[in-house]
């Protein structure tokens, strides 16, 4: 099997994702830029959408689920009296409204879309089907019946009513949130139809956009000290978890993939999620039980 060519470098870096590129192409951008042997990011923006995309390298990957999981801000416009295919601006137009909603009539809709609610992904999104990517059957034709999924969402609010066919929202949610789905279905609650134009992701866990990097300015520093000087570090992508210090001898048994001891634990309990470090370093991360982290993901650094 043959190793993966590029450097062994760990970190995040925070893009302010342009419009008209994938997650995935922004990704290998910097990917290459870094000459990194591993790269990721924690979750999907459209290609249309801009704003944080928080990419990892290396040991940060591991990190990951802790930022796809946490809350995100996205503010986007949603345009009143059109549905489309696609759920945004990028589909076809498939159906039309002359109605318009009054500023009081989507504050009181707005209150249904807050809390534990269900949500339809868009026929066009990369929710599976039978093994398939549903954007994948839609272009073909296909209309699907897709199941709803559940979303936490902290706060939905209007940001402002520039004129009667749009209104610009700001959404901050938990996992799994489609923005379209939102738009999608407040135009149907409110019996007028709507789509998004706009999205914008603010931030994402503990990534902002004021924390964001160009991706013309990553390619300017492509392969240079001044761009590695801008990786985060790994242990940013663990804000949500306690820190944990750990004794010499935890140290060696955590990277042996055993329970390791700590000194400290104020403020954890028997079960909670955690992480250790030493000297500064993270190291693990893992349950603690009685004294000891037990590592589900071990840091190679």
């Amino acid at each position: 099997m043959a190793r993966k060519k590029g450097r062994d470098i760990s970190g995040w870096l925070v893009i302010d994702k342009p419009a008209g590129m994938t997650s995935t192409a922004v990704v290998n951008k910097v990917r290459w830029a870094f000459d990194a042997k591993k790269a990721g990011h924690a979750g999907t923006l459209d290609p249309a959408a801009t704003g944080v995309l928080a990419v990892a390298l290396g040991e940060a990957t591991k990190t990951v689920p802790y930022i796809t999981g946490a809350l995100k801000c996205y503010r986007f416009t949603v345009r009143l009296g059109v549905a489309t295919n696609t759920d945004d601006a990028e589909g076809e137009v498939i159906e039309t409204s002359d109605l318009r909603p009054t500023d009081a009539e989507i504050e009181a809709a707005l209150v249904a879309f807050r809390g534990d609610i269900l949500q339809v992904p868009p026929q066009f999104s990369a929710v599976k089907v039978d093994g398939e990517r549903a954007y994948a059957l839609a272009r073909s034709g296909e209309e699907m019946d897709l199941a709803a999924r559940a979303l936490w969402v902290e706060s939905l609010e209007m940001i402002a009513r520039a004129d009667a066919d749009t209104v610009l929202l700001e959404m901050v949610c938990g996992k799994g949130g489609y923005v379209r789905s939102i738009a999608r279905d407040l135009g149907a609650a409110l019996g007028c139809l709507g789509h998004v134009i706009t999205l914008r992701r603010e931030w994402s866990g503990p990534f902002e956009c004021s924390d964001g990097v160009t991706l013309d300015k990553v390619e300017e520093l492509a392969r240079s000290e001044a761009l590695d000087a801008l990786l985060l570090p790994l242990e940013v992508g663990l804000t949500e978890l306690t820190e944990l210090k750990l004794t010499p001898e935890g140290v060696a048994r955590l990277k042996n993939g055993n329970p390791g001891m700590v000194i400290n634990a104020a403020g954890v309990e028997y079960g909670d999620e955690a992480w250790a470090s030493y000297q500064g370093q993270p190291v693990a991360v893992g349950i603690y039980k009685s004294g000891e982290l037990h590592p589900s993901r071990v840091f190679n650094l």
